[in-house]
């Protein structure tokens, strides 16, 4: 860290085993959370209520699972099989959809903007410890190409033509909420080479326990930012 709280940049080469290990996990984390999004959302498309709709949902699966083929083929630039690197996370990232299936269309986008949104930031703070190439790897799939808006301008929408809706979506933002920082730890704790990246590891540093600390406070804060968006209270 330097004086201000800005990681510095880790002059780790993804030659040496143990980083590279930790690369490893953090793509086939980021790789299987993109490949069960691509799939949830094409299975919301089904309930969505026009066309336009629709069309608009299967245009964020599809760019879910581009991101899916960019975190495979730099996996196997490093040579490594995706599917040995995404193998762990599947008991994490699929018990989280199964706990959070959602009941309807908006419970769907509310869970599309909220629940993965809680993910993606977890996996940008742990971006700030790796070096150079993976990070800007990693910001460029988490980027936002429309998906909030989509999400915000449909969800107010539905609210407006029925308050009543406002109370329900917010209960289960706050449901998806637990649940996301719930997985987010598991899946931080559960990997020793994933940990390493945040925690450190010999000739590497990492967040001491108040960093960590003030990352699960940056995730809860941009929770509420989010449900306030969408006109939830958080």
């Amino acid at each position: 860290m330097s004086d201000d709280g800005t990681p510095v940049t880790i002059g780790e080469s993804t030659d040496e085993p143990g980083y590279l290990a930790a690369v490893t996990d953090l793509l086939g984390a980021l790789a299987y959370g993109e490949l069960r999004a691509f799939s949830q959302l094409a299975r919301d498309a089904d309930l969505a209520p026009t066309l336009r709709h629709r069309s608009a949902l299967a245009m964020l699966a599809a760019h879910e699972l581009k991101n899916y083929a960019v975190l495979t083929e730099r996996l196997q630039s490093l040579g490594v099989e995706p599917e040995t690197a995404m193998g762990p996370f599947m008991p994490a990232v699929d018990a989280f959809h199964e706990r959070t299936s959602a009941s309807d269309w908006l419970e769907g986008l509310v869970k599309a903007y909220v629940g993965e949104g809680i993910a993606q930031d977890f996996y940008r703070e742990i971006s700030r410890y790796v070096d150079d190439d993976t990070r800007s790897l990693v910001v460029s799939v988490l980027e936002d190409t429309g998906q909030a808006d989509f999400a915000v301008s449909v969800v107010r929408e539905a609210i407006a033509a029925d308050p009543r809706l406002a109370g329900r979506l917010a209960l289960w933002g706050r449901r998806l909420v637990g649940e996301a920082i719930t997985q987010a730890q598991r899946v931080g704790v559960e990997r020793d080479a994933l940990a390493s990246i945040l925690v450190g590891a010999p000739g590497r540093a990492g967040a001491d326990l108040a960093e960590l600390g003030r990352m699960f406070v940056r995730l809860t804060d941009e929770h509420s930012r989010r449900m306030e968006r969408l006109g939830l209270s958080a």
